[in-house]
């Protein structure tokens, strides 16, 4: 199990990120529209370096669901490749199947 203060760090990074997502996306339009004067552009950018680090999504990490852990993420499932093996063998993910040959 992860540090809860990890996790919770983590989750604090999320609500911003979706806090300034729409932001962003607007500086980020204005950036490359090319139509846009030079100094239109450089303040969008100057402004987009104003936002706090933390409302990139780049900086969230993907975490499983079930212990928090960082390492070993399967996308699909949302959660660890430890997790996934345990609930897999325990038949509590539809359609999973362990692999024999």
């Amino acid at each position: 199990m992860a540090k809860k203060s990890a996790i919770a760090k983590n989750e604090k990074r999320r609500r911003m990120v979706e806090r300034y997502r729409a932001r962003r996306a607007e500086l980020k339009a204005i950036m490359r529209d090319e139509t846009k004067s030079i100094e239109e552009r450089e303040e969008a950018a100057r402004r987009l370096r104003m936002l706090p680090r933390d409302a990139s999504p780049v900086r969230v990490r993907n975490r499983c669901a079930v212990t928090g852990r960082p390492r070993g993420y399967y996308r699909k499932f949302g959660i660890s490749r430890v997790s996934l093996r345990e609930l897999g063998l325990q038949g509590l993910i539809p359609g999973l199947k362990k692999a024999s040959w």
